[in-house]
């Protein structure tokens, strides 16, 4: 009676581009192959062939959407440690801080309310937004542990904080307070 180990043998191609080759012993005179498969090229992420494949156009959606989301916050001014005490502390109208980071998600999510609210407010509110990345020593000074943080600043003095990718209705309330 013949095992499996007789009736299959593996067969190795010293050549790395090509897989393993399974013979099967179908008559006892010669072997019968299933085949050579190449092992698949990796393509590059951006080729001809994945530009035209059908999943590419998500792809490219998806980055889209990312990128837009990053490109929104242009019209809010970044401030740092340096620059803190003159445009915050020392304003004559209220401000509006979003405390923020490059990775997070709901960061991203939240910029183009605050957008909308400093277009909307202008001229009774300044808005602003720092990086906790880049100035950890004014997040730490006013308790920051989860971003996204707005956090709305009068005379100098915190007044309120949001904390979370909150809807505008939510922010604008807060301001509404102060303005």
């Amino acid at each position: 009676m013949a095992t499996i180990f007789e009736s299959i043998a593996v067969v190795t191609h010293p050549s790395s581009a090509i897989s393993p080759v399974v013979a099967h012993r179908s008559s006892p005179k010669f072997p019968r192959y299933v085949g050579l498969r190449p092992k698949p090229k990796p393509r590059p992420i951006f080729s001809t062939h994945f530009a035209a494949s059908p999943t590419s156009r998500i792809a490219s959606r998806t980055l889209r959407v990312v990128c837009e989301a990053q490109d929104t916050a242009v019209d809010v001014v970044s401030i740092t440690d340096a620059n803190w005490q003159s445009l915050v502390l020392e304003s004559d109208s209220p401000v509006l801080v979003e405390f923020w980071a490059p990775w997070c998600g709901p960061c991203r999510m939240i910029h183009p309310i605050i957008d909308e609210l400093a277009k909307q407010y202008a001229g009774k509110i300044k808005c602003y937004k720092l990086n906790t990345d880049e100035s950890p020593s004014t997040a730490t000074r006013y308790g920051i542990r989860s971003i996204p943080t707005v956090v709305i600043f009068k005379d100098g003095k915190e007044k309120d904080t949001v904390i979370g990718a909150v809807p505008k209705s939510t922010l604008t309330s807060s301001i509404e307070k102060f303005v």
